[in-house]
């Protein structure tokens, strides 16, 4: 174990001020997603407004010497209504940027005002065409994918930029072309992929042929390259990594200390690094909480964040990829829920989402460089 007071090259320990705050203004979801990780989805248990004046106090300052965001994801944050939305909302300042992850069956004409008057940049979540929807279902087990493209089209009718966020359960061949060519024509201008991952209460196995991960992450860089008009978030990462490799400035392209991304629960309580772990409790590690803000501000948990048995363990599980792993400097040691929820514990190393989410996304923008390099001269 590399000791304390080390350079980036050892232990990673936690910044003190997050570039960003995950809110949850309900756990309530309209969706039952199959592949959904939330606990507790079909309870309205929404958060009280001093949750967010609590965590504004951080915040404003925060906000105020640079660029910061509040994301709110749920549940299904438009599920909160509009009301109780804008009275989260209300406590933070105007230099704070809000964001809201949705899954577009809400969104109307209403909800568009909503956005533009409190300049929200919305992300929706959809998987592609219709027939790639199929997880996507309503609490009575029927397609939500034409009241999603309702909301859809409502943003576009009023002109409104979106993100999407696309959720893969069999990367196969011909797919990423598929939902590329989708994307283009739905009309957003950020792309999210996500592998499913076994996480939460989604205990569906995320085991794949690596060939056909890599091969899916590939043939994604070649349909964006043909027509590079949306900004594309995992490849994008992934090549300004291998350029830095290159430019032997790779040791920059990863943060000194490990951005927190605190998630404050609809009661207060926060969660550091990975907010899939709010809403769960273990007979070892508690409710993973390290703290609430309703007793204690904010700026304060964060700061002894690091001190939460489990965040330890994390930290140490970290440095054991550095020093094993040489896809490290791409993701910097993985993500804390997955490790939970595939092994049981936080310090170990490779998860079946490191290796679909990163390892062969890497190999597969490599894979596909390799193919159409440019012949010598």
């Amino acid at each position: 174990m590399a000791a304390r007071g080390q350079s980036f090259s050892g232990m990673r320990g936690l910044a003190a001020v997050p570039s960003y705050v995950v809110m949850q203004p309900t756990t309530l979801c309209n969706l039952d997603c199959a592949y959904c990780y939330l606990p507790f989805r079909a309870a309205d248990r929404r958060m009280p407004v001093a949750v967010a004046e609590a965590v504004a106090v951080a915040v404003n300052p925060w906000a105020a010497n640079g660029r910061f965001s509040v994301v709110w994801h749920g549940g299904e944050p438009l599920a909160a209504g509009r009301e109780h939305l804008a009275d989260l909302i209300a406590p933070f300042g105007p230099e704070v940027e809000h964001h809201v992850q949705t899954n577009a069956t809400l969104i109307d004409d209403d909800w568009c005002d909503f956005f533009v008057r409190h300049e929200m940049r919305v992300s929706v979540s959809v998987d592609g065409p219709r027939a790639r929807n199929g997880d996507r279902v309503n609490r009575g087990g029927q397609p939500a994918y034409d009241r999603i493209l309702h909301g859809i089209s409502a943003l576009r009718r009023r002109g409104l930029p979106f993100s999407a966020l696309a959720v893969v359960s069999r990367p196969e061949p011909g797919l990423a072309t598929e939902l590329y060519d989708y994307f283009l024509e739905l009309g957003c201008d950020v792309l999210g992929i996500n592998i499913e991952e076994t996480e939460g209460v989604n205990t569906r196995d995320n085991r794949h042929d690596p060939l056909a991960v890599s091969a899916f992450w590939a043939e994604l860089v070649g349909a964006w390259r043909r027509e590079p008009r949306i900004h594309l978030r995992e490849i994008e990462w992934s090549l300004r990594y291998a350029a830095a490799v290159l430019d032997n400035s790779a040791d920059g392209v990863l943060p000194r200390q490990l951005d927190p991304i605190p998630t404050i629960g609809h009661d207060g309580s926060v969660i550091v690094l990975s907010p899939e772990l709010a809403g769960f409790t273990d007979p070892h590690y508690g409710d993973f909480s390290s703290g609430n803000v309703l007793t204690t501000p904010l700026a304060q948990i964060l700061g002894d964040a690091a001190a939460t048995p489990w965040v330890g363990e994390f930290l140490a599980g970290v440095e054991a990829c550095r020093a094993s792993c040489p896809y490290f400097g791409f993701c910097g040691g993985g993500h804390a829920a997955n490790r939970y929820f595939e092994l049981g514990r936080f310090d170990g190393t490779e998860t079946e989402h490191c290796r679909n989410s990163k390892i062969r996304l890497l190999e597969g923008v490599l894979e596909h460089a390799r193919d159409h390099e440019s012949p010598a001269a």
